[in-house]
């Protein structure tokens, strides 16, 4: 909730070392005893050139580089990176590749949202969650590991295919792991997000609008935690999202006003829920075929510009390609979900209390990597 101050403030730097920046982020909080009066963001400290060094490489080696932007969620990024090549040069993929790059990708999403909820457990001061889901995320880099040999930065999807098919009883294992997953977030649920100090710390606090949301351009379960239903899976679909059955869950301001920090992890915890889903439907859609059949010998897109956005577990990914014709993109940028919700941070911040911005800024699962690039 938010307090008055007096206007007599000190300047205090919280980071960019601090444990719950979640990253190399310097916030410079103006404060009048605990109330905060603004608190302004600095980025930067991660910047890797990416979409420079992307200029200077040929169109296959740019996806190890996009795994870097946000490490969390590596699948994705270079799933939103081959899909905007592939759309450029018109490659359409066989139902093999498809249903494992969503299999991929929703289990990415998993592991993502387990790193939110347990790291936002323990900023909050829960110790418990964090160890209940970092456990069960091994077990998701144990697929990955098996599949492509990698647990954090994989370089699985290449453009036109991917770098392995599944190992054999891959499928058996993953529909294990999801029969003994799911009942673990109802444990999760009774543990930490139904419990009474976490409500009270988060359930009113960090209100960001509808309004002031969609106006600063925040995506994913940040926006979604504002009531506002929008998934690029549903609203703009890719991969045949549009024939697999899934709900969006929004926040609906259950124990305070819509738009909290609660509604922005309880959207997080649900949307773990639905991946599930998806996971199981695609499974069940998968059939043999080559993975590799559809990569070009030579990746050279015709002269032309592209934009394609993916539902990333931070929120909507964007790439925009300028092709010339040569095997080197001529432009790449790429627009960040994080990098849109934290221009967002100051407005929310206004008045808060100190204890409060790391409740704020744990609810907004920002990666530094994805934001600097």
């Amino acid at each position: 909730m938010k307090a008055e101050y007096s206007g007599e403030v000190m300047t205090l730097n919280m980071g960019p070392q601090h444990p719950s920046t979640h990253g190399v982020l310097r916030l410079e909080l103006k404060t009048d005893g605990e109330i905060v009066a603004d608190a302004v963001p600095h980025i930067g400290y991660l910047h890797r050139c990416f979409e420079k060094h992307a200029e200077n490489i040929d169109y296959a080696a740019v996806g190890p580089y996009t795994d870097r932007m946000d490490y969390c969620a590596a699948m994705n990024m270079e799933l939103g990176y081959v899909l905007t090549v592939e759309k450029l040069m018109g490659i359409q993929v066989n139902n093999r590749v498809r249903c494992i790059r969503i299999i991929m990708a929703e289990l990415n999403r998993i592991a993502s949202h387990l790193i939110a909820a347990g790291t936002y457990g323990n900023d909050i001061g829960s110790v418990t969650p964090y160890l209940w889901c970092f456990r069960d995320r091994e077990t998701i880099l144990d697929l990955f590991e098996e599949t492509c040999g990698a647990r954090l930065l994989y370089n699985y999807n290449w453009i036109g295919g991917l770098m392995a098919d599944l190992r054999p009883g891959f499928e058996k294992k993953l529909v294990e792991f999801l029969d003994y997953f799911e009942p673990q977030v109802d444990n999760l649920n009774r543990l930490l997000s139904d419990n009474y100090i976490f409500i009270q710390r988060t359930a009113k606090v960090g209100i960001l609008s509808p309004e002031l949301a969609v106006s600063y351009g925040v995506t994913g379960p940040n926006l979604r935690g504002s009531g506002v239903k929008f998934d690029v899976r549903k609203d703009e679909p890719y991969l045949g999202y549009q024939d697999i059955d899934f709900e969006i869950p929004v926040g609906k301001g259950e124990h305070g006003p819509v738009g909290s920090c609660w509604d922005r992890y309880m959207v997080r915890i649900r949307e773990v829920k639905e991946s599930c889903r998806i996971v199981r439907q695609a499974v069940a859609q998968l059939t043999p075929g080559d993975v590799q059949e559809s990569i070009p010998k030579r990746i050279k897109p015709p002269v032309g510009e592209i934009y394609m956005r993916t539902e990333c577990p931070r929120g909507e990914l964007g790439y925009y390609i300028v092709s010339d014709g040569g095997l080197k993109p001529y432009r790449l940028k790429v627009k960040s979900p994080c990098f849109t919700v934290m221009s967002a941070f100051r407005e929310v911040s206004r008045g808060a209390m100190i204890a409060d911005i790391i409740a704020i800024l744990g609810s907004f699962d920002i990666v530094l990597g994805e934001i600097d690039r």
